[in-house]
């Protein structure tokens, strides 16, 4: 079975608790669509740093996300006591943009939590929206919802650009709702010979995930990829060379 939350991890969500029922008063519904127990995908839209905090607080179970690699790789003292500090809240590094080797882990390290019987939640936008539009989404969560079984539940946020606006780290008063919609069905669809699914396959349960994430959070879906931010000034072991 998943293992318990980490002291860190049940510190900050009784924080976060305390916030959503006074700084940020939060409304969630459908919270009755997550089984209580057995793997689990959350999939959703990402307007904010904080937006995984909020789900720490109102997911009635433990959440492992997948967060960028970026997370864990800064340099120096402080980069190092960063990098223990998200592994503590359940924030698993993944490799954004190392194309298939780099997909290949984050499917192993999804997996991983799935098998242990863990809720994982992700981004399939893959980075946070720069403008409030819900942009294309990345196959990883189509992928592991079709190789596990696991119920694939899509789930939109709403507010938390206004809580924590691009560039800031405080949190804003301003209220916030999250909603979780019935988990997605995901169809067999066609399989490679190795039985995998079919790029073909993915790309329509991913399209039919993200149509179902703007309904919930009532963006606008723009079907084309998240623009990236420009790169750090730092730069990752990965980036060397």
């Amino acid at each position: 079975m998943h293992r318990p939350p980490h002291l860190c991890y049940r510190t900050a969500r009784a924080a976060m608790r305390l916030i959503t029922r006074t700084h940020c008063r939060t409304t969630v519904t459908g919270v009755e669509h997550i089984p209580v127990s057995g793997p689990v995908i959350l999939a959703g839209n990402h307007l904010a740093a904080c937006d995984t905090y909020f789900l720490y607080a109102t997911v009635p179970r433990g959440v492992a996300i997948l967060g960028k690699e970026e997370y864990f790789t800064r340099p120096g003292a402080r980069g190092r006591l960063m990098a223990h500090y998200y592994r503590r809240l359940g924030i698993l590094p993944v490799d954004r943009y190392g194309g298939p080797a780099a997909a290949r882990g984050v499917l192993d390290t999804g997996r991983g939590v799935l098998e242990s019987g863990g809720l994982l939640a992700l981004y399939p936008e893959g980075t946070r929206s720069p403008d409030g539009r819900l942009y294309r989404g990345r196959p990883g969560a189509a992928a592991l919802a079709f190789i596990s079984g696991a119920p694939l539940i899509p789930f939109g946020i709403t507010g938390t650009e206004r809580v924590q606006p691009i560039g800031s780290t405080g949190l804003r008063p301003h209220p916030v709702r999250i909603r979780f919609g019935p988990p997605l069905a995901v169809e067999a669809g066609e399989r490679r010979a190795d039985g995998f699914p079919t790029t073909a396959a993915l790309r329509e349960t991913t399209l039919h995930l993200m149509h179902r994430i703007a309904e919930l959070s009532g963006q606008e879906f723009v079907d084309l990829p998240a623009p990236r931010k420009a790169s750090p000034a730092w730069r990752s072991p990965h980036e060397q060379g």
